[in-house]
Protein backbone atom coordinates (compact mmCIF):
# COMPACT_ATOMS: atom_id res chain seq x y z
CA UNK A 1 0.00 0.00 0.00
CA UNK A 2 1.45 3.17 -1.01
CA UNK A 3 1.88 6.19 2.01
CA UNK A 4 -0.30 9.06 1.07
CA UNK A 5 1.69 12.23 0.87
CA UNK A 6 0.25 14.57 4.11
CA UNK A 7 2.93 17.51 3.78
CA UNK A 8 4.87 19.50 0.91
CA UNK A 9 8.27 18.84 0.38
CA UNK A 10 9.02 22.95 0.10
CA UNK A 11 9.39 23.87 3.99
CA UNK A 12 7.59 27.26 3.63
CA UNK A 13 10.38 28.77 1.43
CA UNK A 14 8.63 29.41 -1.67
CA UNK A 15 11.85 29.92 -3.68
CA UNK A 16 12.81 25.98 -3.59
CA UNK A 17 9.76 26.10 -5.68
CA UNK A 18 9.95 25.97 -9.40
CA UNK A 19 8.93 29.06 -11.21
CA UNK A 20 5.13 28.71 -11.86
CA UNK A 21 4.42 26.29 -9.50
CA UNK A 22 2.02 28.82 -6.98
CA UNK A 23 -0.86 27.38 -4.91
CA UNK A 24 -3.36 29.55 -5.54
CA UNK A 25 -5.48 29.27 -8.82
CA UNK A 26 -4.39 30.16 -12.46
CA UNK A 27 -6.00 32.73 -13.94
CA UNK A 28 -6.69 31.88 -17.83
CA UNK A 29 -7.87 34.77 -20.26
CA UNK A 30 -10.44 33.61 -22.54
CA UNK A 31 -10.64 33.97 -26.14
CA UNK A 32 -12.19 37.87 -27.28
CA UNK A 33 -14.16 36.27 -29.88
CA UNK A 34 -18.04 36.18 -29.03
CA UNK A 35 -19.12 32.97 -27.57
CA UNK A 36 -15.94 31.17 -27.99
CA UNK A 37 -15.22 29.57 -24.35
CA UNK A 38 -11.37 28.54 -25.52
CA UNK A 39 -8.33 29.96 -23.70
CA UNK A 40 -6.98 33.11 -25.86
CA UNK A 41 -3.12 32.40 -25.36
CA UNK A 42 -2.38 34.11 -28.54
CA UNK A 43 -2.50 38.21 -29.27
CA UNK A 44 -3.05 39.97 -32.22
CA UNK A 45 -2.95 43.40 -32.84
CA UNK A 46 -6.45 45.35 -32.59
CA UNK A 47 -4.92 48.18 -35.53
CA UNK A 48 -2.24 48.84 -37.35
CA UNK A 49 0.73 50.37 -34.96
CA UNK A 50 -1.38 49.73 -31.82
CA UNK A 51 -0.21 48.42 -28.58
CA UNK A 52 -3.62 47.03 -28.11
CA UNK A 53 -4.39 43.60 -28.70
CA UNK A 54 -6.98 40.79 -28.96
CA UNK A 55 -6.65 37.63 -27.79
CA UNK A 56 -7.83 34.81 -29.23
CA UNK A 57 -7.58 30.74 -28.98
CA UNK A 58 -5.67 28.68 -31.82
CA UNK A 59 -8.33 28.42 -33.94
CA UNK A 60 -9.91 32.18 -34.42
CA UNK A 61 -6.23 33.41 -34.37
CA UNK A 62 -5.93 31.63 -37.30
CA UNK A 63 -8.99 33.46 -38.62
CA UNK A 64 -7.96 36.57 -38.08
CA UNK A 65 -4.82 36.33 -39.27
CA UNK A 66 -6.01 34.95 -42.76
CA UNK A 67 -8.09 38.19 -42.99
CA UNK A 68 -5.53 40.36 -42.06
CA UNK A 69 -5.02 43.34 -43.73
CA UNK A 70 -1.42 45.55 -42.81
CA UNK A 71 -2.72 48.36 -45.30
CA UNK A 72 -5.89 48.18 -44.63
CA UNK A 73 -7.30 52.01 -44.52
CA UNK A 74 -4.17 53.50 -46.90
CA UNK A 75 -4.56 54.74 -50.49
CA UNK A 76 -2.06 52.95 -52.53
CA UNK A 77 0.35 55.43 -52.61
CA UNK A 78 0.57 55.42 -48.64
CA UNK A 79 0.77 52.14 -48.63
CA UNK A 80 3.85 52.12 -51.02
CA UNK A 81 5.57 54.49 -49.06
CA UNK A 82 5.03 52.96 -45.90
CA UNK A 83 6.50 49.91 -47.44
CA UNK A 84 9.16 51.66 -48.49
CA UNK A 85 9.72 53.05 -45.56
CA UNK A 86 9.76 49.86 -43.37
CA UNK A 87 11.99 48.32 -45.56
CA UNK A 88 14.66 51.12 -45.63
CA UNK A 89 14.65 50.87 -41.49
CA UNK A 90 14.28 47.09 -41.83
CA UNK A 91 17.96 46.92 -44.03
CA UNK A 92 19.83 45.66 -41.01
CA UNK A 93 17.72 42.57 -40.59
CA UNK A 94 17.91 41.44 -44.19
CA UNK A 95 20.31 38.20 -44.44
CA UNK A 96 23.58 38.23 -44.94
CA UNK A 97 24.90 37.59 -48.52
CA UNK A 98 27.38 35.23 -47.04
CA UNK A 99 24.79 33.19 -46.18
CA UNK A 100 22.61 33.73 -49.66
CA UNK A 101 24.88 30.67 -51.17
CA UNK A 102 22.59 27.75 -49.62
CA UNK A 103 19.31 28.97 -50.59
CA UNK A 104 16.58 27.17 -49.18
CA UNK A 105 15.87 23.17 -48.48
CA UNK A 106 17.93 21.10 -46.45
CA UNK A 107 21.21 20.36 -48.33
CA UNK A 108 19.70 17.23 -49.80
CA UNK A 109 19.35 18.33 -53.50
CA UNK A 110 21.47 20.08 -55.74
CA UNK A 111 19.79 24.23 -56.88
CA UNK A 112 18.74 23.09 -60.26
CA UNK A 113 16.80 20.43 -57.89
CA UNK A 114 16.09 23.27 -56.36
CA UNK A 115 14.53 25.45 -59.16
CA UNK A 116 13.32 22.59 -61.21
CA UNK A 117 10.72 21.97 -58.21
CA UNK A 118 9.98 25.77 -57.91
CA UNK A 119 9.13 25.25 -61.66
CA UNK A 120 7.14 22.43 -60.51
CA UNK A 121 4.98 24.93 -57.82
CA UNK A 122 5.91 22.33 -54.99
CA UNK A 123 8.13 22.64 -51.63
CA UNK A 124 12.03 21.49 -51.49
CA UNK A 125 10.14 18.28 -49.28
CA UNK A 126 8.35 17.12 -51.63
CA UNK A 127 8.48 13.10 -52.83
CA UNK A 128 9.35 11.34 -56.00
CA UNK A 129 4.76 10.91 -56.03
CA UNK A 130 4.37 14.58 -55.34
CA UNK A 131 7.01 15.74 -58.19
CA UNK A 132 4.92 12.90 -60.72
CA UNK A 133 1.50 13.94 -59.85
CA UNK A 134 2.58 17.90 -60.15
CA UNK A 135 4.85 17.28 -63.61
CA UNK A 136 1.82 15.65 -64.89
CA UNK A 137 -1.14 18.22 -64.14
CA UNK A 138 1.46 20.90 -65.72
CA UNK A 139 2.04 18.69 -68.81
CA UNK A 140 -1.71 18.05 -69.28
CA UNK A 141 -2.66 21.65 -68.62
CA UNK A 142 -0.07 23.03 -70.99
CA UNK A 143 0.34 20.26 -73.27
CA UNK A 144 0.50 21.91 -76.98
CA UNK A 145 -2.09 19.59 -78.22
CA UNK A 146 -4.37 21.03 -75.93
CA UNK A 147 -3.56 24.47 -76.84
CA UNK A 148 -2.25 24.71 -80.16
CA UNK A 149 -0.95 28.23 -81.40
CA UNK A 150 0.03 29.42 -77.44
CA UNK A 151 3.71 30.04 -77.43
CA UNK A 152 3.24 30.33 -73.21
CA UNK A 153 1.72 27.07 -72.74
CA UNK A 154 4.23 25.03 -75.11
CA UNK A 155 7.11 27.03 -72.89
CA UNK A 156 5.59 26.41 -69.53
CA UNK A 157 5.52 23.15 -70.99
CA UNK A 158 9.11 23.25 -71.92
CA UNK A 159 9.94 24.30 -68.47
CA UNK A 160 7.61 21.68 -66.45
CA UNK A 161 9.07 18.79 -69.15
CA UNK A 162 12.75 19.98 -68.30
CA UNK A 163 12.29 20.44 -64.56
CA UNK A 164 10.81 17.00 -64.93
CA UNK A 165 14.00 15.35 -66.53
CA UNK A 166 15.95 16.91 -63.93
CA UNK A 167 14.39 15.60 -60.85
CA UNK A 168 13.66 12.03 -62.54
CA UNK A 169 17.85 11.64 -63.10
CA UNK A 170 18.51 12.85 -59.52
CA UNK A 171 16.10 10.56 -58.19
CA UNK A 172 17.61 7.49 -60.14
CA UNK A 173 21.44 8.27 -58.87
CA UNK A 174 19.99 8.50 -55.36
CA UNK A 175 18.67 4.77 -55.81
CA UNK A 176 21.68 3.59 -57.16
CA UNK A 177 23.66 5.03 -54.45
Amino acid sequence: MARRQIRSNDWGFPRWRGYGSERGATQVRMCDRDGCDQPGDRPAPKSPNSPDRWWFCENHAAEYNRNWDYFQGLSAEEAAERERNERRTANGYTQSAHHGWGGAGDGRRSRDEMRALEVLELETDADIEDIKAAWRRLAKANHPDVNPGDAAAAERFRKAQAAWDVLRVAEERRQKA
